[in-house]
C-alpha cells in the first residue's frame, strides 16, 4: 500500500513535465514564425528596392535618348537591359517573400518602393536646382520618407503571425469557406457596378478607375501567395502541382495581373501618375489586406493592442506616400501652336524690330484661355467679328462685312 502510495507520488510531477515539453514547442514555433516573417520582409524589401532601381535605371536610359530618331535605340544600351534584368530579379524576390510572411505584411510593405524611387530620383536623376532652394523643394519629400519608415517598422513589428502551410487541401478549404464566398459575392457585385459606371456612363473619376485596379488586385496577390506557397513546398520534397487547385490560382492570378494593368494604364493617360501612386496605393493596400484577412485569416488570434498597432503603421505609411508622391512635379501637357517665324516674309520683321508674337511672360499658347486683363491695350487682340447677310438662292459669292470694335465691346 505504502509503495502504491509513493508510486502515486512519483507519478504526479510528469503532467507539470509534459506541460511544460508543449510550452517549450509552441516557444519554438514562435520564434520560427517570426523567423518566417522577417525572411519574408527581408525578401519583399529587397524586391521592391531592386524594382526602384531597375526603373530608374530604364528612365535614365530613356531621357538620355528622347531625342533619338530610332523609337527603339534603348535596345541596344546595356543600362536598359541591366534595368529589365533587375526588375525581373526584384520582382522574383517579392514572389517569393509571399511563400514566408503573411499577405497583410508583404502588401503594405510596397511602400519601400516608393521611398526609394524618392531618393533615387533626387540623387540619381536630379534636376538642377540652387541649395538654398533644396529644402524648401524636397522637405516634403523627406518628411514623407520619414513617416513611411516609421510606418514600415511598425508594419514588421505588430504584422500578424499566422503561419499555414500552403497546401491544396489547406487552399481548398479557405476557398470554399463561407466568410471568403460572401466577401467574393460583395467584390464581384461592387466590380460590376463600377465597371458599369465605368463603362457606359463614363464615370472616370480616379476612385473609380483605382477601386477597379484595387479589387482585381486584391485576387492577385490572394493567388500569388497560394501559387508561391505551393512552389516553396514543391521543391522542399512536398509535391503540391497535382492539385487541380494549383492551376486554378495560377490562371485567376495572371488573368487578374492583367486586367489590372490594363486598367492602370487607362488611368495614367487621364490622371497624374503621382496621383495614381498615392491614391492607388491606399485602395490596394486596403482591400488586399481586407482580402487576405478573410482568405487566410491572418488575424485570429491576435490581440487588440497589436491589431491596433499595424493599424497605426498603415496610416503612417498612407501619409508617408501620400507626401512623397505630393511634393512630384506635374507632367506640363504639350500645347500646339503656331509659329510666326516660320511663316513666309515674318523672319523680316523680326529682323527690323517689330514684334510678331510678344512674350507674356506667361505658358501661350494660341486657342488656350487667357486672363488678358493685365495686358496693356498694345497687346490687345483684335475683335473681328464676321456678320453673314441674307442672300437669295444665287450662286454669287457670299458677303461679308468686317465691323470694328474696340476692347470695351
Amino acid at each position: 500500500m505504502d509503495g502504491a502510495q509513493s508510486a502515486g507520488l512519483r507519478l504526479q510531477p510528469l503532467p507539470p513535465t509534459s506541460g511544460a515539453t508543449s510550452v517549450s514547442l509552441s516557444l519554438s514555433e514562435g520564434s520560427f514564425s517570426y523567423k518566417e516573417n522577417l525572411i519574408g520582409a527581408l525578401l519583399a524589401i529587397f524586391g521592391h528596392l531592386v524594382v526602384s532601381i531597375a526603373l530608374n535605371l530604364q528612365k535614365y536610359c530613356h531621357i538620355r535618348l528622347a531625342g533619338c530618331k530610332d523609337p527603339r535605340a534603348y535596345f541596344k544600351t546595356k543600362t536598359w537591359w541591366l534595368g529589365l534584368i533587375l526588375m525581373l530579379l526584384g520582382e522574383l524576390g517579392v514572389f517569393a517573400s509571399y511563400a514566408f510572411a503573411p499577405l497583410s505584411l508583404i502588401v503594405p510593405l510596397s511602400a519601400v518602393s516608393v521611398i526609394a524611387s524618392a531618393i533615387i530620383g533626387i540623387i540619381f536623376i536630379k534636376e538642377k536646382w540652387k541649395p538654398r532652394d533644396f529644402l524648401r523643394r524636397y522637405v516634403l519629400s523627406f518628411v514623407g520618407c520619414g513617416l513611411a519608415i516609421v510606418g514600415t517598422y511598425l508594419l514588421v513589428t505588430f504584422a500578424p503571425n499566422s503561419h499555414e502551410k500552403m497546401t491544396g487541401e489547406n487552399i481548398t478549404r479557405h476557398l470554399v469557406s463561407w466568410p471568403f464566398l460572401l466577401y467574393m459575392l460583395v467584390e464581384i457585385v461592387l466590380f460590376c457596378l463600377l465597371l458599369y459606371f465605368y463603362k457606359e456612363k463614363n464615370a472616370n473619376n480616379i476612385i473609380v478607375i483605382l477601386l477597379l485596379v484595387a479589387l482585381l488586385g486584391s485576387m492577385t496577390v490572394v493567388t500569388v501567395k497560394a501559387v508561391a506557397g505551393m512552389l516553396v513546398l514543391s521543391i522542399q520534397g512536398n509535391l503540391q502541382l497535382d492539385y487541380p487547385i494549383f492551376y486554378v490560382m495560377f490562371v485567376c492570378m495572371v488573368a487578374t495581373a492583367v486586367y489590372q494593368a490594363a486598367f492602370l494604364s487607362q488611368a495614367s493617360q487621364i490622371y497624374d501618375s503621382s496621383l495614381i501612386a498615392s491614391v492607388g496605393y491606399i485602395l490596394s493596400t486596403t482591400v488586399a489586406i481586407t482580402a487576405g484577412a478573410i482568405f487566410y485569416l491572418d488575424f485570429i488570434g491576435e490581440d487588440v493592442l497589436h491589431i491596433c498597432m499595424f493599424a497605426l503603421g498603415c496610416l503612417i505609411a498612407f501619409l508617408g506616400v501620400f507626401l512623397i508622391t505630393r511634393n512630384r512635379k506635374k507632367a506640363i501637357p504639350f500645347e500646339p501652336y503656331i509659329s510666326m517665324d516660320a511663316m513666309p516674309g515674318m523672319q523680316s520683321m523680326h529682323d527690323k524690330g517689330m514684334t510678331v508674337q510678344p512674350d507674356l511672360k506667361a505658358s501661350f499658347s494660341y486657342g488656350a484661355l487667357e486672363n488678358n486683363d493685365s495686358i496693356s491695350e498694345i497687346y490687345a487682340p483684335a475683335t473681328l467679328p464676321v456678320m453673314q447677310e441674307e442672300h437669295g438662292s444665287r450662286s454669287t459669292p457670299v458677303p461679308y462685312r468686317v465691323l470694328e470694335h474696340t476692347k470695351k465691346e
